[in-house]
């Protein structure tokens, strides 16, 4: 498959800014906490609304698994998502993050985020 490239050249107003989290967030599922930290990232996108977004390294990997589903976006690149599993209970493509993302938001290589319908939040834990 050929490398898809970003739109921004197209669309040069077209923003994804990542601004500093505001205190401590936590995720859990299934009685288990799956990330925390005081160092999320919000972020900002045009024409979308804003998604809180974890550093890799307050994430425990170990209870995510990689799938294969990729998705594209025209201004952070490619998705690969993650299927958290705990116990008995699995949530498919619960966790997504841009691993190689365009050159324009290369800071998003560090984080991952949670569809936040999917776990349990806690804010200011």
């Amino acid at each position: 498959m050929a490398k898809r490239e970003s739109l921004y050249h197209r669309f040069p107003d077209y923003r994804v800014d990542l601004e500093p989290g505001a205190g401590r967030v936590c995720i859990r599922f299934n009685g288990e906490i799956i990330a925390e930290s005081e160092d999320t990232a919000v972020v900002c996108e045009t024409k979308h609304d804003p998604v809180v977004y974890f550093p890799r390294r307050d994430v425990r990997f170990e209870w995510l698994e990689k799938t294969d589903r990729e998705t594209f976006c025209p201004f952070k690149g490619e998705a690969s998502y993650w299927t958290i599993r705990v116990g008995d209970r699995a949530e498919e493509n619960a966790v997504w993050g841009y691993e190689a993302p365009f050159h324009q938001v290369a800071e998003l290589a560090d984080y991952v985020a949670f569809y936040p319908d999917r776990v349990e939040w806690d804010a200011g834990a």
